[in-house]
C-alpha cells in the first residue's frame, strides 16, 4: 500500500482520536478533573445519532438528526454532572477518576440493552464518495472528519482565549476556591463544560461512525484518546489534537511496517516515552498557578 494513503487515512482516524482528546483536555482544563467515561459518551452519542438517521430509525435528515443527537448529548452530560460529579466537589480527584468509570460502564450496558451488540453502520450523506489524486484515494468521510475538527479545534481555541465563560473557565482550572470567592459560578462552568465534552463527544463519535461501524465496546476508544491528550499534553487544545494525530498516524504505519500486533501498543509506547521524556506532554502549558 502507499504509505502516502496509509498517512491520510492515519490522519482522519487521528482527527476522531484528537475530538476525543479534546473531551479531556476541556474538563480537566476547567475543573482539573478526568473523565475516563469520554470514550462510552462518544459511543453513546454516535447510537442516538444512528437511532436518528437511518432507514430502520426514524429517518430523519442527516443534518437534522446529528443536531438533535448533538442537543441530547449536551443535556445529558449536563445532568451527569449535576447529578454525579457535582456531590463530589472538594473531594479527591481520584473519587472523579472512579466515578467516571463506573458512568462509562452504564452507559456501556444502557447502549447494550438499547442498541444491542452488533457492529451497527451510520447512514450518510457522503459514504462511497470519494476523490482520487494519482494513486490517493481520499474518502469524502476523511475529507469531512479533517475539515469538522479543524474549524471545532479552532472554534473551542478562540472561546477558551477571547470569552469570558471561556477565561472564567481558566480561572476555575487555575484554583476554584479563589475562583469561587470572586464571584464565579464554578458549579455552573463546571456543567457547562461538560455538556461541551458532551457535544464534542458526540461530533467525534457522528464521524467514527461514518467511517465504519459502531457498537457499545466502541467507547474503549477513549482509553487511546487519553494516550493522545497525555502525548499532546493536558491542558492544550492544540496539544489535544497534535496527539490524536501522532497515535492516528502511528497505528496504520506500524500495522503495516511493523510484526502483528506491535500496532495496538504503539500508542502507548509513545505515551510512555513522552512521559519520560516530557512528563507534562509535547504542548504542555507550564505556568504559575493564580489565586
Amino acid at each position: 500500500m502507499d504509505p502516502l494513503q496509509l498517512l491520510v487515512g492515519g490522519l482522519a482516524n487521528g482527527c476522531v482520536y484528537g475530538l476525543l482528546a479534546l473531551g479531556f483536555v476541556l474538563i480537566y482544563k476547567a475543573t482539573e478533573a478526568v473523565n475516563f467515561a469520554q470514550g462510552d459518551m462518544m459511543m453513546f452519542g454516535a447510537f442516538m445519532t444512528l437511532s436518528l438517521v437511518n432507514q430502520d430509525g426514524y429517518n430523519l435528515p442527516f443534518g437534522v438528526g446529528v443536531c438533535i443527537a448533538i442537543a441530547a448529548m449536551a443535556v445529558l452530560s449536563y445532568v451527569l454532572e449535576m447529578t454525579f460529579i457535582r456531590r463530589l466537589f472538594g473531594q479527591p480527584q481520584f473519587s472523579v477518576v472512579v466515578l467516571t468509570i463506573a458512568l462509562g460502564f452504564v452507559l456501556r450496558f444502557i447502549a447494550g440493552l438499547i442498541w444491542g451488540h452488533e457492529p451497527q453502520s451510520l447512514e450518510t450523506p457522503f459514504a462511497g464518495r470519494a476523490l482520487t489524486f494519482g494513486s490517493i484515494v481520499l474518502g469524502y468521510d476523511d475529507i469531512v472528519v479533517i475539515v469538522v475538527t479543524l474549524l471545532l479545534v479552532g472554534g473551542l481555541y478562540l472561546f477558551f482565549i477571547y470569552t469570558r465563560v471561556g477565561l472564567a473557565m481558566q480561572a476555575c482550572s487555575q484554583n476554584q476556591l479563589a475562583a469561587y470567592y470572586v464571584g464565579i459560578p464554578v458549579k455552573r462552568l463546571s456543567s457547562i463544560v461538560w455538556a461541551v465534552s458532551g457535544v464534542t463527544a458526540t461530533i467525534a463519535g457522528v464521524l467514527f461512525a461514518a467511517k465504519g461501524t459502531i457498537d457499545p465496546a466502541s467507547g474503549l476508544l477513549g482509553i487511546k484518546a487519553f494516550a493522545a491528550a497525555v502525548i499532546g499534553g493536558f491542558g492544550s487544545l492544540p496539544g489535544a489534537l497534535i496527539g490524536g494525530l501522532i497515535v492516528g498516524v502511528v497505528e496504520p504505519l506500524a500495522q503495516f511496517y511493523a510484526p502483528t500486533g506491535y500496532s495496538q501498543i504503539a500508542p502507548y509506547a509513545i505515551m510512555l516515552l513522552v512521559l519520560v521524556v516530557r512528563p507534562a506532554g509535547i504542548f504542555s502549558q507550564v505556568a504559575q498557578k493564580k489565586v
